[in-house]
């Protein structure tokens, strides 16, 4: 890699201006850019088509100043840049050549509209067309804002065609950065860096923002050996590294596992952090590079040691720094680490922000560790801590999980303690969590409770107590709850209740009662069952082996004007099945699920296992291949059945068959078909062994 050590001069000679091109031809050759190549929207070319605009009496093409300032007052104050371009062509056709001022105003409202692709066309267009060549001020604030696209290879050619028409352009400083940066960002290094020698060649002295850019865009693609040069080059050139040079190169250190030059650098960048007094947002940046690089890459025992050293010095502020620490913790799953840090942070008087504290405690409930969860909101709440609603939500579900009612409790009791919350939700979360323990003494207990502390229950929490009541087989308790219900005691009740209570009689065989409840109260309460409440009722008459009381339930449902879901039909399949009632669910496919269109492939997996289940492998095969053939998508699942099935059956040939008609249909076989398969050969071999002994036995 070549690297000037001192910046040159640019040079006037035709030969100089074209090798500082070289790497903009890469890109595009500017003079072969016609105008004929810019191809605008189709929206745009409607409008271009449309009558052109009456101009007003006594406007002549000769005044420049009133278009000028018409065609930024679309632009810039009415927002109307569509009427602007449009405007602007038909002053063309008449004989008006625009001048900077107007490209400048249609490129800036072009790019405020996020319609940067049109934006770096137009300039491209204006430039190559020799038609409109902006000052060079003008040039750089418009490349400026074609950067926000972050498009760096369309702005290059951008830049490319001004240097063919203007060779004495030289981009500011600040825009050769930003597009090195942008090329690094698109992992075109070779490109950046040959942009960066562009940059010298043109005059230009690269400052420290140069150099890290590109150290960090070498390190980023692994090339640390190439940043270290960089680095080396600085000194030499007189540009002094900063602090976020040094994160840059330590990124990259890192990233090849080499931790003890990586601690190193990491010294010599807390040294560079004590010097640099004046911008502590240079510090700040650094700081995060470092202790992101630390965890990304696995070293968090380093930054524990930071973390108690702190050799950073008070350029850094502590607090930003523990939250750093903190954040990028969390980031890597290390919850307990970060709680570790704010246990730091406190006995150095610190306190951590909320919102990094409930993220810690969010964290650990989702790793499952309810118990250090409890344990640090307990700690919180001496610092005003109070957990989200949904971190709230977790713990006490992962603590009635765990059976610790007591502790549940307990962060039920803080949560009610949060002014400007729901506190009937907060309940309803709680009665929720308590559905899986068996204990129904403490779900009416709760619900005694919010009557007794004025807090209304709705009808949310009276469809959770009777659901858990009945998930706990005490219908009884149930059935007086949804009684003061339908006696006004508390507010009436709704389908969700109705499903509820009958899904929770028919679990207990309670037949009749269910379907009273179904098909005379509800429709006394001017409610009407929806497909859930039908899809619960069938589900658990198939259950009961109740055939036709659920085919009955079924007919009223359609006849009732209930559309049937896929829900409905795969219960159905499968009970039939289930019920050995193969010809009756065989009928029902054709007659009723297929002509309806409404089924999918947790219905055809039905099918298919209903199939296989009794023996009729054939079957399952020959409705396996029409449904391909009628143009239907299958899943991997569907295919796994079968090959299942023939596997149970020993037929490898087949098994085979299936797998490769899967994979000509686009679909590859995952590891629970290669599991299948295994058994397949681990089934056939042993029955090879068996035979071999009868065989022996015989002789």
């Amino acid at each position: 890699m070549r690297c000037c050590k001192r910046p040159i001069p640019p040079h006037n000679s035709a030969k100089t201006r074209t090798s500082s091109l070289s790497f903009f031809s890469t890109f595009l050759s500017p003079s072969v850019i016609q105008p004929n190549q810019l191809h605008l929207t189709h929206h745009q070319q409607q409008q271009q088509s449309a009558e052109g605009q009456e101009f007003e009496i006594g406007r002549t093409l000769i005044d420049r100043v009133y278009w000028t300032r018409r065609i930024h007052n679309l632009c810039a104050i009415e927002g109307n840049f569509d009427e602007a371009l449009r405007l602007l062509d038909e002053l063309r056709l008449q004989g008006y050549h625009p001048d900077s001022l107007n490209l400048s105003s249609i490129i800036h409202a072009l790019c405020d509209a996020h319609r940067f692709s049109e934006a770096h066309q137009r300039f491209l267009l204006a430039v190559s067309s020799h038609s409109t060549v902006p000052d060079e001020r003008t040039c750089n604030v418009l490349i400026a804002r074609l950067l926000h696209a972050g498009t760096p290879q369309a702005t290059v050619r951008v830049i490319s065609a001004l240097f063919f028409q203007k060779p004495q352009f030289v981009p500011s400083l600040m825009n050769y950065n930003r597009l090195i940066h942008q090329l690094c960002g698109f992992e075109r290094i070779v490109d950046a860096h040959m942009l960066f020698v562009d940059m010298r060649k043109r005059g230009h002295c690269p400052n420290a923002v140069s150099y890290t850019t590109l150290i960090d865009g070498y390190c980023g693609v692994g090339e640390v050996r190439d940043a270290e040069k960089l680095f080396d080059e600085m000194s030499e050139c007189g540009v002094i590294p900063n602090a976020l040079t040094y994160s840059a190169l330590i990124r990259g250190v890192l990233r090849k596992r080499d931790i003890d030059y990586g601690k190193q650098l990491i010294g010599k960048l807390w040294s560079v952090m004590l010097a640099e007094q004046e911008d502590m947002h240079v510090n700040n940046a650094a700081f995060c590079n470092v202790i992101n690089c630390l965890c990304r890459e696995g070293f968090f025992h380093e930054v524990f040691n930071i973390a108690e050293d702190m050799r950073q010095g008070e350029n850094v502020a502590q607090g930003f720094v523990y939250a750093q620490m903190i954040d990028s913790l969390c980031r890597f799953r290390r919850y307990n680490g970060a709680a570790r840090i704010v246990y730091m942070m406190r006995k150095r008087g610190f306190k951590p922000s909320l919102v990094s504290y409930n993220t810690i405690v969010h964290g650990l409930v989702k790793e499952g560790d309810y118990f250090r969860a409890y344990q640090l909101l307990e700690e919180g709440i001496q610092f005003g801590y109070l957990p989200s609603e949904f971190t709230y939500k977790l713990l006490v579900e992962g603590l009635c999980h765990e059976n610790d009612l007591v502790k549940a409790k307990e962060v039920l009791n803080v949560m009610l303690n949060k002014k400007d919350l729901d506190r009937t939700r907060i309940y309803n979360i709680y009665l929720r969590a308590l559905c899986v323990v068996d204990n129904p003494t403490e779900l009416l207990n709760v619900l005694v409770t919010m009557l007794q502390t004025q807090c209304q229950p709705d009808v949310i929490t009276l469809n959770t107590v009777i659901n858990g009541f009945c998930k706990m087989g005490r219908i009884e308790e149930a059935q007086k709850v949804f009684k003061d219900m339908m006696m006004g005691k508390f507010c009436a009740p709704d389908i969700v209740t109705f499903t509820t209570v009958i899904s929770g009689f028919l679990e207990l065989g309670k037949v009749e009662e269910g379907l009273e409840l179904l098909h005379r109260v509800m429709p006394e309460k001017g409610l009407k069952p929806n497909v859930v409440t039908y899809n619960a009722v069938i589900q658990r008459l198939f259950k009961l082996h109740r055939l036709d009381e659920a085919m009955e339930v079924f007919r009223s449902m359609v006849s009732g004007g209930t559309t049937a879901d896929c829900t409905t039909y795969t219960i159905i399949i499968d009970g039939l099945f289930e019920s050995n009632k193969v010809d009756e669910a065989k009928r029902f496919w054709n007659d009723v699920v297929w002509p309806s269109g409404v089924h999918d492939s947790y219905l055809y997996a039905a099918i298919l296992k209903g199939l296989c289940r009794s023996g009729q492998l054939n079957d399952a095969c020959d409705f396996l291949y029409e449904l391909v053939d009628c143009g239907v998508t299958l899943c991997v699942v569907n295919y796994n059945i079968v090959i299942n099935g023939a596997c149970m059956l020993g037929w490898k040939r087949e098994a085979y068959q299936i797998l490769g008609e899967m994979r000509k249909n686009g679909l590859e076989p995952d590891s629970v078909t290669w599991r299948i398969l295994d058994k397949l050969h681990g089934t056939v071999e042993k029955q090879y062994c068996e035979e071999l002994i009868c065989n022996q036995v015989g002789v």
